[in-house]
């Protein structure tokens, strides 16, 4: 075992990964901030192709990590015309299609490559962060419950006196 794979560090955390993904359909790229894990989603049209990639951004010095789904959907419609979205976030979806040469059923699920991450890094004592996007999320979900149970106390009490 590596000096780095013994100290936890990030490199430990990409050694764990790339040692999971290994004779997968997962390709493991690293980047500045930590690394990428992408995977292509079976599509059941051949117009339609969609990568998944797990951005990893590592914290080395608070042993944590943030992880966040980028969804690239490209679809070709009628007289080549190209579209293509970008979503990013959390996803969490399981898809099943025919393969286009009809060999069979392939399956992808964007929870298998969060629980390997997770795993790898659980191995090694790192937390995960949420992103910041999320946390917003749940502080403005948190702050409008409680407008909104505030909003109905007051209305039972002009309504009840």
């Amino acid at each position: 075992m590596s000096t780095a794979a013994r100290t936890g560090g990030p490199d430990a955390l990409y050694a764990r990964v790339e040692a999971a993904v290994e004779g997968t359909a997962y390709r493991l790229r690293r980047t500045e901030r930590g690394f990428d894990l992408s995977a292509d989603v079976p599509q059941a049209s051949r117009h339609r192709s969609q990568l998944h990639t797990y951005r990893v951004e590592v914290r080395a010095a608070e042993q944590a990590y943030v992880m966040t789904d980028v969804v690239r959907t490209e679809s070709r419609g009628p007289g080549g015309v190209r579209g293509t979205t970008v979503a990013s976030g959390r996803s969490r979806y399981t898809t099943w299609s025919t393969a286009a040469d009809g060999t069979g059923r392939q399956r992808f699920s964007s929870a298998d490559g969060h629980r390997l991450i997770r795993g790898a890094a659980a191995e090694l004592g790192w937390r995960e962060v949420r992103p910041t996007g999320q946390q917003v999320a749940l502080v403005c979900g948190a702050v409008g419950g409680l407008l909104a149970l505030g909003t109905l106390i007051a209305l039972g009490a002009v309504f009840l006196l």
